[in-house]
């Protein structure tokens, strides 16, 4: 049964304090994703989720799963990002692709995250990781005939980049890897 953690409800100052330092308009970021929230006490099946924006998963216009980031200062703190527990998706938030999917047209832009699109924009689509699933590049291939992929700047993202453009081609999208410094969702808004 899919379920929320326990604790969630609307952004606090804390919470829109994250998204400005991140460089986002938090009244579109929150709207246009539908962003929900935790508190200092948070669990879902035994796993806490203290201090997170919750990001829902949508596929055909219902939520199906979540992924969720922490807002914490302290990077030794906690994991940056904690999925729904896999039992609890109603749809596995890896055979899917986060964004916008009402807003899609031949031409996407693949990225790795939820931060990554809500930079990119609703053109935008993402594998969440930069590991992908036989699933995905099916929904990309049925939904996409261009693809830009632009995964962070390190030397694995690099490598799993070129690895789903061949992907993609093999399957007759027009794919490409576009380059850029450090990683879509720190880039500014312009």
């Amino acid at each position: 049964e899919f379920r929320f953690p326990s604790g969630i409800g609307p952004l606090k100052n804390h919470h829109i304090r994250y998204l400005q330092s991140r460089n986002f308009d938090p009244d579109e970021i929150i709207n246009l994703w539908e962003l929900k929230a935790t508190g200092p006490i948070s669990r879902l099946d035994n796993i806490d989720y203290k201090n997170r924006i919750i990001i829902p998963y949508f596929w055909d216009k219902q939520i199906v799963s979540f992924d969720s980031r922490s807002i914490s200062a302290i990077k030794s703190d906690q994991q940056r990002y904690k999925a729904c527990p896999a039992d609890r998706e109603l749809i596995p938030h890896k055979s899917i692709l986060y964004g916008k999917q009402e807003c899609w047209k031949q031409t996407g832009i693949l990225v790795e995250g939820p931060t990554d699109v809500w930079r990119m924009g609703t053109s935008s689509f993402a594998v969440s990781g930069i590991k992908y699933t036989n699933q995905q590049i099916r929904e990309i291939v049925r939904v996409f005939k261009r693809v830009a992929v632009m995964f962070d700047n390190d030397p694995q993202a690099k490598l799993q980049a070129t690895k789903i453009v061949a992907e993609l081609r093999f399957r007759g999208v027009d794919a490409f890897r576009v380059d850029i410094k450090g990683d879509p969702g720190s880039m500014k808004q312009e």
